[in-house]
């Protein structure tokens, strides 16, 4: 049950009620995914410009 004034339509942390256990274990798991995939296009693409900074350009194909 919201308070009069709020909704739930806004992804940002601070216009959630969090104190409703179904809303911070929605967002929660929601923001946790979000910043695991994060963090593996971050790894991903700094591995990439890394071997394509160290790879020797006669090497072939």
């Amino acid at each position: 049950m919201l308070i009069s004034g709020e909704n739930g339509h806004s992804p940002f942390p601070w216009d959630l009620p969090l104190w409703q256990s179904d809303y911070a274990i929605f967002f929660g798991v929601l923001y946790l995914v979000l910043l695991v995939l994060a963090c593996g296009l971050g790894i991903v693409f700094m591995r990439a410009m890394r071997d394509a900074k160290n790879s020797d350009p006669h090497a072939g194909h």
